[in-house]
């Protein structure tokens, strides 16, 4: 029997390769949700054609509770139930000493990063506990387990993260429901870098002289937790690069594993 997958922030990065990586088995109807709606509406062209998937595609800002409420009350069968929820949805804005940070910044990484997160999984966690079923896994951070220079908001946003997903797990551990995370450390392949430093494109080239993730090593990692056996829970998959040692350690002395992908 097929399951449903919703995946916030679907247009891009990990969100993207998520969606082709379930599409890919056959085995998933995929419900892909983003703020803009151009890029969902390609994305579900793609896997329709390509891999003959079923999708729904829903366009809202999950920062917006509202939106969010009505985005889950549109869904209609056989998308009505949400077997897997992957609270993918986030963003860095800015690189700033704490006295210099931008609040508007903050805000969007807030209310994206944490407030997003908490707005889908309570809508979508009420039906997962009336069936007794139900996975959600969470995109975290190794940002969300140290912090580094002028990381300050963004690494609180995704240490939230990490204590939201096992407060989660707390709570919903007695209704048969799956909690946990993948904790990524540097993924190319995705809009992180660009968004943080506003479209800049020369203070984004931050993967030049090493080897980092790419989006579809994150995907892998999602689709292993989310076949894993019914009575495993995979709580956190902590993955890097192999040049990656911790948040702000990397060994930038090229692109060793370029061609070995």
């Amino acid at each position: 029997m097929k399951k449903n997958i919703l995946i916030t922030g679907a247009s891009s990065g990990i969100g993207f390769a998520t969606a082709i990586r379930f599409a890919k088995t056959k085995l998933y109807r995929l419900i892909i949700c983003g703020r803009r709606s151009d890029r969902i509406n390609l994305l579900a062209e793609k896997l329709h054609s390509e891999y003959e998937t079923e999708v729904s595609q829903l366009s809202f800002d999950v920062r917006n509770y509202e939106e969010c409420a009505k985005a889950i009350a549109s869904l209609k069968h056989p998308f009505d139930k949400v077997d897997i929820l992957l609270n993918n949805a986030g963003l860095a804005l800015g690189l700033d000493y704490i006295q210099d940070g931008n609040l508007e910044h903050w805000n969007t990484m807030i209310d994206t990063n944490v407030k997003g997160l908490l707005h889908m999984t309570q809508l979508i966690s009420k039906g997962m506990i009336e069936r007794q079923n139900g996975h959600i896994i969470n995109i975290c951070s190794t940002a969300g387990k140290e912090v580094y220079p002028k990381g300050n908001v963004y690494c609180a946003s995704k240490f939230a993260v990490e204590a939201l997903t096992k407060g989660i797990r707390q709570d919903l551990v007695t209704h048969g429901i799956r909690v946990g995370q993948v904790s990524p450390g540097h993924v190319e392949e995705t809009e992180f870098a660009i968004n943080r430093f506003e479209g800049n494109q020369q203070k984004a080239d931050i993967y030049k002289d090493f080897t980092p993730l790419n989006a579809s090593d994150v995907a892998d990692a999602i689709f292993y937790m989310a076949n894993c056996p019914p009575h495993v829970n995979i709580q956190d998959i902590l993955m890097t690069g192999t040049q990656q040692a911790s948040a702000s350690l990397v060994d930038r002395s090229g692109r060793k594993y370029k061609d070995q992908k």
